[in-house]
């Protein structure tokens, strides 16, 4: 039995069928896409390692199990990348620095665990920016993204949106501080999920920011992606972070419709310091909501942007706290823009984070208000689609005065901790993706999946693929 190549075009939710029945075989599917990592990622450069003997000893088992009719869910048998920032038993951790080149844990992360009891195959560790903020360090390689390979894959998750668009992997872990899912699933053209903070355990996760930092799916579409979060939510002790909500079966949430879900959108907040085509993006997509029957209501999000003024200095406090053991001693090896990061966090004051923190509470009041008349609120995912990598440096320093507008549309709710949802929504005249996100109550995961999964019924951006 051979995998037809176009078969990792697919999504998920296409193949686990295939592979449940027997018609196709775990370790056949893995060859295949193995070859293709082979033929393209040179160009891509979106994985960091290629597990190709754990992929194969992984999906000849899962052959076995399911021969043996111990079939466990629609990710057995599944290829997925991780970032490379989340621990694997005996495999290298560089959180795409030198400074890490030697990290090899002795253990795994709980959703290395979660995703191994599934049954789902890892097949390689993915490219990111340098500790997951938003440069790369000199040493490293850059990936590409694949609807043009002179633009930018996004960031931090850049190997991760890379790789799910180009069929490298059927769905991807993304982490996200400031917009690190969000970035590359917009950019990239792919459906990605910034859980509520504390959905999804962090242990073993290599963190930017503790207080910001979000880990999520990111796949080619809302199923899949709700499929992947079904399997990572849950309380874990090791993580004294994680909520102690009530297991979700989203796809089975999918399955209810989003019929009167209304829906709320600040248009003014919507095009302000925004690319005309991802704004223009967003008001079409009102129309096909409405015409799945999703109620569109005006909101004011006044004052939501207010706390991104220290966003950066949050983040770069809480980094500077978990880089102890190398900073300042080893400041020189690090790449230029995560050493400004630190060099800023270094001199911020107490004063100034104890402002972040009452800003934020702000943020969070602002949207638990609005969320308090509409069940989701609709915004672009991010201020721009996809730039050419020469208008964003790899190693180029942003201003801190800067930042607020490159995270507009992300860094609210990292500082709020409200889930969100990006997904496609059209291609500028660059040939460039264009993506939305819908954000949600804390805890409610469900009602922003059943209102994206809407739109992608009515809809096939989700079903383009890059011209590989």
């Amino acid at each position: 039995m051979t995998c037809d190549p176009e078969l990792l075009k697919r999504t998920i939710s296409d193949i686990a069928p295939l592979i449940e029945r027997g018609e196709l075989t775990a370790v056949d599917l893995v060859d295949a896409q193995l070859a293709r990592i082979a033929a393209l990622d040179d160009k891509l450069q979106s994985f960091l390692l290629v597990t190709a003997d754990l992929a194969r000893e992984q999906a000849r088992a899962a052959d076995r199990e399911i021969a043996a009719g111990r079939y466990r869910g629609k990710l057995h048998g599944i290829p997925l990348g991780i970032k490379d920032l989340v621990a694997m038993k005996g495999l290298p951790r560089t959180c795409a620095s030198p400074m890490l080149r030697d990290d090899r844990p002795d253990f795994d992360a709980t959703i290395i665990e979660k995703l191994t009891t599934a049954g789902a195959i890892c097949i390689g560790k993915l490219n990111l920016t340098e500790f997951a903020l938003y440069g790369y360090h000199p040493d490293m390689p850059l990936p590409h993204n694949p609807w043009n390979l002179g633009y930018s894959a996004g960031v931090s998750s850049s190997g991760s949106g890379a790789a799910t668009a180009a069929s490298l992997c059927f769905g991807a872990i993304g982490t996200d501080t400031g917009g690190s899912i969000r970035f590359p699933s917009s950019m990239c053209g792919i459906v990605g999920i910034k859980p509520t903070f504390g959905k999804v355990s962090r242990h073993g996760v290599f963190p930017l920011a503790d207080t910001l930092d979000h880990i999520g799916p990111m796949t080619r579409s809302v199923t899949d992606a709700a499929l992947m979060l079904q399997v990572l939510q849950g309380r874990d002790e090791r993580d004294p972070s994680t909520r102690s909500d009530p297991t979700v079966d989203y796809v089975s949430e999918i399955a209810r419709g989003a019929r009167g879900l209304k829906v709320g959108i600040d248009r003014a907040y919507c095009t302000a310091d925004t690319d005309p085509a991802q704004a223009d993006a967003t008001f079409r997509a009102c129309f096909m909501l409405k015409s799945q029957g999703l109620e569109i209501h005006e909101i004011d999000l006044t004052g939501i942007l207010d706390g991104l003024a220290y966003w950066y200095t949050i983040c770069a406090v809480d980094a500077l706290l978990r880089h102890r053991a190398f900073y300042p001693a080893r400041a020189a090896e690090y790449g230029p823009v995560f050493r400004a990061m630190l060099d800023y966090g270094a001199v911020a004051t107490a004063e100034d984070y104890a402002r972040g923190q009452r800003l934020r509470q702000a943020t969070i009041a602002t949207f638990d208000k609005a969320l308090a008349e509409v069940d989701c609120i609709l915004c672009p995912a991010t201020a721009s689609p996809a730039m050419p990598q020469e208008q964003f440096h790899p190693q180029g320093v942003v201003p801190p005065e800067a930042m607020p507008a490159l995270v507009r549309y992300t860094g609210p709710t990292n500082l709020s901790g409200h889930p969100s949802i990006t997904l496609p929504n059209g291609f500028n005249v660059e040939g460039l993706p264009t993506a939305m996100q819908f954000i949600g109550r804390h805890g409610d995961e469900a009602t922003i999946i059943r209102a994206a999964a809407a739109y992608e019924r009515a809809t096939d951006w989700h079903k383009r693929r890059p011209p590989l």
